[in-house]
């Protein structure tokens, strides 16, 4: 309690409101339900992930991709908070295991654990797409507690998410395919640095923006 009293960043009227909430035009939400509309949301945000996720660019030699999905989990745990975040991630993961929306149209409980004659298999992806959860969750609860509001904040926020991912992605890497740390550090993180960046800003960016925004409009009602 007293952590998360030190983190928060808002009055007590607007804890855990996230940009999301404002996302629904008035017109329809004042037709749905705020289930529906909960429900709505983590669709869609599950949607961005798959979408961005085929965004793939293959490096030479190397098992993991550049793809668009750190840009959207974070911009999903952000945008929805910490539940709604990391309902959306998890309805993500599941589509994956029957539908081709994993990096490259990949799919199948086989990109994350398999059974083989050694017993359980680590797929060599699979440590990133677990750690979306993670990731997802921490980034929506930083946002829950307006850390999105300012840029520094946001800043912060995607940088722990970056963290979350590559902590867990980088370790399950190595055991999955037998080779070193370093050597998962030298394919599954050096490369990724500069575009992680870019992503990072990116979705650092849009959160102040979007509050801004949202300022702004409820300045002109």
């Amino acid at each position: 309690m007293l952590a998360t009293h030190q983190l928060n960043r808002l009055p007590a009227a607007e804890r855990g409101i996230t940009i999301a909430d404002f996302l629904v035009p008035i017109r329809i939400g004042e037709h749905m339900s705020a289930r529906l509309r909960h429900i709505a949301l983590v669709c869609i945000g599950a949607f961005f992930i798959a979408v961005t996720a085929n965004i793939t660019v293959w490096l030479p030699n190397n098992p993991i991709p550049i793809t668009g999905q750190t840009l959207s989990v974070l911009v999903v745990g952000g945008a929805l908070g910490l539940r709604r975040g990391v309902l959306s991630v998890a309805l993500y993961l599941t589509l994956g295991l029957f539908l081709p929306v994993y990096a490259g149209q990949a799919h199948g409980l086989g990109n994350i654990v398999g059974v083989g004659s050694a017993g359980v298999v680590l797929g060599a992806r699979g440590g990133y797409l677990v750690s979306f959860l993670l990731a997802g969750a921490l980034v929506g609860w930083l946002a829950e507690l307006g850390w999105d509001r300012r840029i520094p904040g946001a800043v912060a926020a995607m940088v722990v998410g970056e963290i979350v991912i590559y902590a867990i992605g980088v370790p399950w890497l190595a055991l999955a395919t037998g080779q070193s740390l370093s050597w998962a550090i030298d394919k599954g993180f050096l490369p990724f640095i500069l575009g992680d960046t870019i992503k990072l800003a990116i979705a650092a960016g849009i959160f102040p923006f979007a509050w801004w925004l949202e300022g702004r409009r409820a300045g002109e009602r």
